[in-house]
Parts: structure tokens; sequence; C-alpha cells
């Protein structure tokens, strides 16, 4: 392979699109007189800093058991493509703070509980707000309307991330079967979405990562299910004959990463795209397959998928009971003194109490700290139940899964009292 073949498609100030590229909806979260980071760079650093990112070291990649320190969870399956989609980009010739931004933002918007709890959440949106609800594109809603932080006038405001990084976040899910992933013409929006995995990358970053997201967790989640015990004798032995059909002494992360990551440096193009040989796109399908088989459908997994469904459904039944229009945040903060439910209720109106433009108690939200909260107010005045429905599902989506369980258990209390 020559060096860096892909360079001169690179998402840098040479690219016709770069002003496309790097632009900001809202214009600039706000100006130094000196700035070394590029656009791409600040976004990296908006996202760790952001609390979403923060709650991904307490969430579900595949299994739930995050107090356990040998099972991945959802912040290293993040940084597993960090590394796999860095060492592509670096290799060539990409925009590799580009590729770090999206890699590193690209599974914000994954609800409590892993893909359960997506496959749940979307159920309650489908049948109280009539809308879908799906990972990809909450973590564009995520960075464009609910995160915050704060300016140096200590101003709280969204992230405003580039174009760039937000449609790499939409655009990374979704099968790569295809062979030789290139990137689409850039005039579509996240807004324009309407489905994971509906349109390609604008940018061969964004398809990096989309590509690098397979390679890290299908090694990754063998070997936690291995780690766990999932497999039978029979399950074993067929991951071995996967093995040695692949000629590889194994299967694990090691295996798949370093191999595919050489096939593809070796194979793509700027004209074919991001290409695996023959072979590595056999491993690959292989792979899924097996875990598909054997992993994501274990019945081993069927009591943790009710008990989230448990947990969700009745954290979201719970305060969806108490909208009262406008006069909601306040009927919330009554019955946080009335003792009912205060963890959850203290939790959720202060979540609410940034994004609405009704009355919220001072004991909140003081009137100092409501003028440093110059956000998006997405759920307005409360004035119709949708836009209240809307702020549970958001809240509840935020949620880590211990969060989740710990406000679950308070509602259980109440039955002990």
């Amino acid at each position: 392979m020559e060096s860096k073949p892909f360079a001169a498609y690179a998402a840098t100030p040479a690219h016709p699109d770069y002003r496309t590229l790097t632009k900001r909806s809202c214009g600039a979260l706000y100006e130094h007189d000196t700035e070394t980071r590029s656009p791409f760079m600040r976004d990296y650093t908006r996202i760790l800093h952001s609390t979403a990112y923060r709650r991904l070291k307490h969430k579900t990649q595949v299994f739930f058991n995050t107090e356990d320190d040998h099972i991945c969870t959802r912040i290293e399956h993040v940084s597993h493509v960090e590394s796999v989609s860095g060492s592509l980009a670096e290799a060539l010739g990409l925009n590799t703070e580009l590729t770090r931004a999206i890699a590193t933002g690209h599974d914000l918007g994954h609800a409590p509980f892993g893909h359960e709890g997506e496959k749940i959440l979307r159920e309650l949106s489908r049948a109280h707000l009539g809308e879908d609800f799906w990972h990809e594109q909450n973590g564009v809603y995520l960075a464009d309307r609910l995160e915050l932080l704060e300016d140096d006038r200590r101003i709280l405001r969204n992230l405003n991330l580039t174009y760039a990084v937000r449609d790499g976040i939409i655009s990374h899910c979704g099968e790569v079967d295809e062979n030789g992933l290139r990137p689409r013409d850039i005039a579509i929006r996240p807004e324009d979405f309407t489905r994971a995995g509906q349109y390609q990358p604008a940018t061969f970053e964004g398809c990096v990562v989309k590509l690098a997201d397979k390679i890290a967790y299908l090694g990754r989640d063998i070997e936690d299910a291995l780690l766990l015990g999932l497999f039978s004798r029979h399950e074993k032995r067929e991951l071995e004959a996967l093995a040695t059909r692949h000629g590889f002494a194994a299967i694990n992360t090691t295996v798949l990463m370093h191999g595919m990551i050489n096939d593809l440096l070796e194979h793509s193009t700027p004209e074919k795209g991001l290409l695996l040989s023959e072979p590595y796109r056999a491993l690959m399908d292989d792979v899924k397959r097996f875990n598909t088989d054997h992993i994501y459908s274990h019945p081993r997994l069927a009591p943790f998928c009710r008990y989230a469904h448990l947990v969700l459904c009745e954290l979201f039944a719970a305060l969806a009971a108490h909208y009262r229009g406008a006069e909601t945040p306040r009927h919330l903060a009554r019955a946080i003194d009335r003792g009912q439910t205060p963890l959850l209720l203290r939790g959720f109106l202060s979540f609410l109490s940034r994004y609405v433009t009704c009355p919220v108690p001072q004991a909140i939200l003081t009137r100092e700290d409501a003028e440093r909260y110059q956000n998006d107010k997405v759920y307005g005045d409360l004035g119709t139940e949708r836009q209240y429905l809307l702020a549970v599902r958001d809240y509840l989506a935020g949620m880590s899964d211990g969060y989740a369980v710990r406000m679950f258990g308070e509602l259980l209390s109440l039955i002990s009292r």
C-alpha cells in the first residue's frame, strides 16, 4: 500500500467542502483570542467533557454486569472504536482529529441496558410520542439540544458540534455487508435521517468509524461471553472450527483487530472505497452470525431483558403520572416535599428545569442559575402532554444502568413502608 493513499480526500482545509464540514449551527460556543485546536479537536474535547460521555462507563455494552471490571462497558467499546479507527485514519492519511471526535461521540445516544433498553424506549416512543427512537439519532439530539457546556462567562449552552461530527454520529451504524464503503454526497442533514443506516457517512473519516465499530465489538463480545461461561462445549467447538476454517488458532479481539486493520489497509483505495478482501469479509460475516446465534439471543439474557423492560416501563409510568401542564414543576416540587419518591422526582425536576420556559421553584433553580441556562428550551412551557412525555423519555434515555436500577428500587420501597 502506498503511504497515506486517502490524504487527498481527508477532511482538511484543502477539502472542497471543508467549510460545510466544519459549520456549526449556532456559531461558536465561545471565542478565544488565540486558538491552537482545529474545529474537530474542539468537538472531541466537548464530547469528552459531556455528561453523556461520562455515563457510558455505567451503561451496558452486551452484558448487564457493569460492576464486573472484566466485562466490557459502553465506554470501553468507545475506546476500542477510537483505537481501531485512529489506526486506520493515520495510515490512510485521513483526518485523525475528526476520526477521534466521531469515534468518541458515536454511542452518546445509547440508552441504559444496551440495545434492549433502546428497543424498550423505541416501543414507549412509538406508543406515547408517535415517533421512533434509535441511538444514532438520539446521539445527535443529545449533542444538539440536551448536553450543555459552560462557556467562559459561565453561561451554559448546547455543544454545537460541527456538521462532520454530527453526521458521523448519526450515520455510524447499519450493516457494512456492502464491500467498498465510500462517503455519500454531503447535502443530507442529520435531521433528514429517518432510520438507522439510511445513508452512508459524508466523509471517509465517518466511514472508517463505521467499519471500526464492527471490528471493535465482534471479538470483545466473544471474550466477554467466554468470561461469563456462556458457551456450551458444543459452541466452543463451533468457535474453534470457525477459527480453523479461516486459518487462525483462535478468534478474539487481537486476531480480528490486527487482521482486519491490515487487510483494509492493503485493499482499500479512494476509487474502490474501504475494502475488505473476500476472505476477511467472509470472516466478519461468520463471526457476526456466530455472535447472533450464540450470544445476542442467548437464553441467559432473557431475564435481563424482562428486567430492563420492567424497570424502564415502570419508571416511565411513574413520571408520566405527574403531568400538570405549566404547573408541573411546582407539582413535582410539592410531591418531593411529601416524600413521594423524592430521589426520582428531584432528579427529574432538576433535569426538566433546564429545558422549560414555565416557572420553576427557586428551591430547584434559582433566578441566578436560570439566567446561566441559555440553551435550547426543548420542552417549551409544557403546554402539551407530549412535550412532557418527551422529557420523561429523554430523562430515561440518559440514565446509567445503575441509576435506573436505584430509581426502580425507590419505587419498590413504597410497597414496604
